[in-house]
C-alpha cells in the first residue's frame, strides 16, 4: 500500500495548528473570529429544530409501538435494510383470544355469542390501528428521519468544515502577528549604528539579514491569510444558505404534522363506529337475553353521546341518533307532555346518580330520587320516559335502579 508521506506530514500540521488555535481559544490566550448575529441566529434555529425534532420522533415512535422490544426489533430491522415481520396488534390478539374462547365455550350460547360479536369489533379495531400505524409512518415519521438522517447530517459536515476553516483563519491571524511584531524588533535593531570599534561588528549584519527574513516571513503570513479568508467565506456562504434551507424544513414538518393529524382523526372516526355498531348489537341483543330487566351499573356512566355538544361532535364525529330519528315517523312529531303513560309497564325507579337534563326533552335526576318509568314503542333501549309529579322526559337507562 502506498502512503503519500508528504501529505500526511502536511494533514498532520494542519491538525496540530488547529488543535493549538483550539486550546489557546479555550484558555483566552488566543482571539477568535466571531459569526454575524444573523449567522448565529440561524445556528440556534437549526439546533433548536434538530433537537425538537428528534423528540418528536421519539414520542411517536412510542405511540405507535408503545413496546419497546418491538421498537428496538424493528430498528435492528431497518439498520440492516430488511423488511420488518408483519405483527399482530392488541386488538387482533384479544380478537383472536375471544373466537378462541367462543369457540371453546360454546358458540350458540348467549355469553358465546357476544363473545364473537366482540371479536369481530376488536378485530376491526386491530385492523385500523395497523392502517393508522402503516399511514403515520410513511407520512410523518419518514419525513422527520429524512431530515435527521440527510439535512441534518449534511449541515453538521459543513458545519464542522466551517470550524476548521475558522481555526486556519485565526491561525494565520496569529502567525501574521507574530511574524509583524519579530519584524518590528529585527528592524529596531538593524537601525542601530554599529561601532565598528567594537570586536564583534557582525551583530549589526546578522540584525539585518534577521529583518529580511521575518520580512520575508510577513509576506508568506499575509499569503496565507488571504488564502484563509477566502476559504473561510466561501465556506460560510455554503453553510449560510444551507442553514436558511431550515424554513422549507418547517414547512414540509408542517405538513407532514397535517397528514399525520389526518391520519390520526380517520383511525378514531373508525373507532367509534366499530365501537358504536358494537354497542348496538349488544343493546338488542341485551333485551333478548334479559326480557323486562336492566342491569344498573355500579359506577357513573359517562353522558350520552346524543347530548354531546354538537360543536365538539359535528366536526369529526357521527352523533348518535336521538329518540325522535328512532321513532316511527308519526311519533317523531308527538310531544312528551301528549303521550300517556301505558295502563301497564310503568315501573318505579331509584335515581343512581345526578343527571343535568341536555335539552327540554330530558328530565333532570337527583340521586336517590324515585321516579316512574316506561317505554314506548320504537324507542332506543338506552331510554325511557320517566315522570316525577306533572314532569315528563327522556331519562338514561344507566343513572337508573329499576325497583319493581
Amino acid at each position: 500500500m502506498d502512503f503519500n508521506m508528504k501529505k500526511l506530514a502536511s494533514d498532520a500540521g494542519i491538525f496540530f495548528t488547529r488543535a493549538v488555535q483550539f486550546t489557546e481559544e479555550k484558555f483566552g490566550q488566543a482571539e477568535k473570529t466571531e459569526l454575524d448575529a444573523h449567522f448565529e441566529n440561524l445556528l440556534a434555529r437549526a439546533d433548536s429544530t434538530k433537537n425538537w425534532t428528534e423528540k418528536i420522533l421519539r414520542q411517536t415512535e412510542v405511540l405507535l409501538q408503545p413496546n419497546p422490544s418491538a421498537r428496538v426489533e424493528e430498528f435492528l430491522y431497518e439498520k440492516l435494510d430488511r423488511k420488518v415481520p408483519s405483527r399482530v396488534t392488541n386488538g387482533e390478539l384479544l380478537a383472536q383470544y375471544m373466537a378462541d374462547a367462543a369457540s371453546e365455550l360454546g358458540p350458540t350460547t348467549p355469553y358465546g355469542k357476544t363473545l364473537i360479536k366482540v371479536a369481530e369489533a376488536e378485530k376491526q379495531l386491530g385492523a385500523a390501528e395497523r392502517d393508522f400505524i402503516h399511514t403515520a409512518s410513511i407520512s410523518f415519521l419518514t419525513p422527520l428521519r429524512n431530515f435527521l438522517e440527510g439535512d441534518w447530517k449534511t449541515i453538521s459536515k459543513e458545519r464542522r468544515l466551517l470550524q476548521n476553516r475558522r481555526l486556519d483563519l485565526d491561525a494565520c491571524k496569529a502567525r501574521l502577528k507574530k511574524a509583524k511584531a519579530a519584524e518590528a524588533k529585527a528592524t529596531c535593531e538593524g537601525d542601530t549604528v554599529p561601532d565598528f570599534q567594537e570586536t564583534r561588528p557582525r551583530n549589526y549584519i546578522l540584525s539585518a539579514s534577521a529583518s529580511a527574513l521575518w520580512n520575508d516571513e510577513v509576506d508568506k503570513a499575509e499569503q496565507e491569510l488571504r488564502v484563509a479568508q477566502t476559504e473561510f467565506d466561501r465556506q460560510a456562504e455554503v453553510t449560510r444558505l444551507l442553514l436558511e434551507g431550515i424554513s422549507s424544513t418547517h414547512v414540509n414538518h408542517l405538513r407532514c404534522l397535517h397528514e399525520f393529524v389526518k391520519s390520526q382523526t380517520t383511525y378514531y372516526a373508525q373507532c367509534y363506529r366499530h365501537m358504536l355498531d358494537l354497542q348496538k348489537q349488544l343493546g338488542s341483543s341485551q333485551g333478548a337475553i334479559f326480557p323486562g330487566t336492566f342491569v344498573g351499573t355500579t359506577e357513573p356512566a359517562s353522558p350520552p353521546l346524543s347530548s354531546t355538544s354538537p360543536t365538539t361532535t359535528a366536526a369529526t364525529m357521527p352523533v348518535v341518533p336521538s329518540v325522535a330519528s328512532l321513532a316511527p315517523p308519526g311519533e317523531a312529531s308527538l310531544c312528551l307532555e301528549e303521550v300517556a303513560p301505558p295502563a301497564s309497564g310503568t315501573r318505579k325507579a331509584r335515581v343512581l346518580y345526578d343527571y343535568e337534563a341536555a335539552d327540554s326533552s330530558e328530565l333532570a335526576l337527583l340521586a336517590d330520587e324515585l321516579i316512574t318509568v316506561y317505554s314506548l314503542p320504537g324507542m332506543d333501549p338506552d331510554w325511557l320516559i320517566g315522570e316525577r309529579g306533572n314532569k315528563k322526559g327522556k331519562v338514561p337507562v344507566t343513572y337508573l335502579e329499576l325497583l319493581s
